[in-house]
C-alpha cells in the first residue's frame, strides 16, 4: 500500500496540489489482499458513455481526488471520520471507452472486491448509469435488495431514453425491475423540471416509490424531508446514490443536465450526513460531476468532495455512537 503523505511526515501537512493523487491523500491500494482491516474504500468510475446531454464525467474521479485535502476535523460535527475509520483509495474501476457494458463489468467486479473484503465501497463517477452495477455488486453479495435514498433532479427511470435501454437515465427502472433495490424502499428526494412522464410516474406509483420534489423539500424543509426519508427506507441495508445536479446550478456548474432551482449545498451535505448517521449503509456513488476547474478551485469538484466527506463523517458518527 502506497501511502502519499510518507514524503510530508517530517515536514507538516501536504499542500493540496503536491504528490500522488489520491482521495484526501489517503493509502492507496489496487491489490484486494490489502483491504483486509479497511471500512471504507475510495472506487473512481470514470465514463460517460451513458450521457444524454453534456460528456465529461469521466474526468470526475480525478477532479474529486483534485479537489480534496488531506483530512481534519469536522468543525460542525467535532469528529475526524479519516482517523475513526480505515479508509483506502482503491484506484479506478478498469473502464474500456465506448464498450459500456464491459465498463459496467468492470465496475461491478471493482465495487465487488471491496464488498467481498468486508469495506464500505464509496464510488466517484462518472455518469449516474453506474449506480447499476454499483448496486448489482451489493445486492447479490448479500443475497436480495437494498433500500435507496436517491438525491436527483431526475427519477431516472426511464425504461428507455432517446430509444436506448441502457442509459444513464434508466438505471433506476433496471435496478427495480432486476430485484437488486426495493421500490417500498426507495425515496427520490430533489425532483424538478419537465422530464420525467406520466409513463414513469404511474411505474414509479405502482411499486411504491417515494418521490419528493423540490418543492416538497422548499414547503417543508430539508429536516422533515430526511426524517421521512430514513423512516421508509428502516432499518435494512441502504444504498445512497447522490447525482450532483439535485443542486441548484449556482452550486454545480460542471454537470451534464442542470436543472435551476435546486437545493442548496447546506442542505445536501447536512442531509448526507445525517442519513450515513442514522442508516445501515452498504454503499454509496456521487456522480455527474464534469471538472470545471482546476483542484479546489472547481466548485464542482469541491462539492462532490465535501458530500464524500460528510457521508464518511456520518458513518464515523455512527460508529462511534454504537448505534
Amino acid at each position: 500500500m502506497i501511502d502519499p503523505l510518507e514524503r510530508w511526515r517530517e515536514y507538516g501537512e501536504k499542500p493540496d496540489y503536491a504528490g500522488l493523487l489520491t482521495f484526501s491523500g489517503m493509502p492507496y491500494t489496487q491489490d484486494p489482499a490489502e483491504l483486509a482491516g479497511v471500512d471504507i474504500a475510495i472506487v473512481g468510475a470514470p465514463t460517460d458513455d451513458l450521457v444524454s446531454d453534456r460528456p465529461g464525467t469521466r474526468f470526475g474521479p480525478r477532479g474529486i481526488r483534485a479537489a480534496s485535502c488531506p483530512h481534519g476535523p469536522h468543525l460542525e460535527a467535532g469528529i475526524d471520520g479519516m482517523e475513526v475509520l480505515k479508509v483506502v483509495d482503491f484506484g479506478d474501476a478498469p473502464v474500456l471507452p465506448a464498450d459500456a457494458v464491459r465498463t459496467h463489468a468492470a465496475i461491478e467486479a471493482t465495487v465487488g472486491q471491496v464488498v467481498d473484503a468486508g469495506a464500505l465501497p464509496i464510488i466517484l463517477g462518472g455518469d449516474h448509469s453506474i449506480a447499476e452495477p454499483d448496486i448489482r455488486a451489493i445486492a447479490t453479495r448479500r443475497g436480495g435488495p437494498v433500500g435507496l435514498i436517491h438525491f436527483d433532479t431526475h427519477t431516472d427511470t426511464g425504461k428507455e431514453v432517446f430509444g436506448v435501454e441502457l442509459s444513464h437515465g434508466s438505471i433506476m427502472y433496471r435496478l427495480v425491475e432486476q430485484g437488486h433495490v426495493d421500490p417500498k424502499r426507495y425515496v427520490q428526494i430533489g425532483l424538478r423540471g419537465y422530464w420525467p412522464g406520466e409513463t414513469e410516474f404511474s411505474w414509479q406509483h405502482e411499486r411504491g416509490i417515494t418521490s419528493m420534489f423540490m418543492h416538497d423539500v422548499r414547503e417543508v424543509g430539508i429536516r422533515s424531508v430526511v426524517e421521512r426519508a430514513v423512516a421508509i427506507v428502516g432499518g435494512g441495508p441502504v444504498f445512497l446514490s447522490v447525482d450532483v445536479d439535485v443542486l441548484d446550478p449556482v452550486y454545480v456548474p460542471g454537470t451534464g443536465t442542470p436543472e435551476p432551482g435546486g437545493m442548496t449545498s447546506i442542505d445536501l451535505l447536512w442531509a448526507c450526513r445525517e442519513i450515513c448517521s442514522r442508516v445501515d449503509l452498504v454503499g454509496m456513488d456521487v456522480v455527474e460531476v464534469i471538472p470545471t476547474g482546476v483542484g479546489s478551485a472547481d466548485i464542482t469538484c469541491l462539492v462532490a468532495d465535501r458530500i464524500v466527506r460528510e457521508v464518511i463523517t456520518g458513518v464515523a458518527l455512527k460508529r462511534t455512537s454504537g448505534s
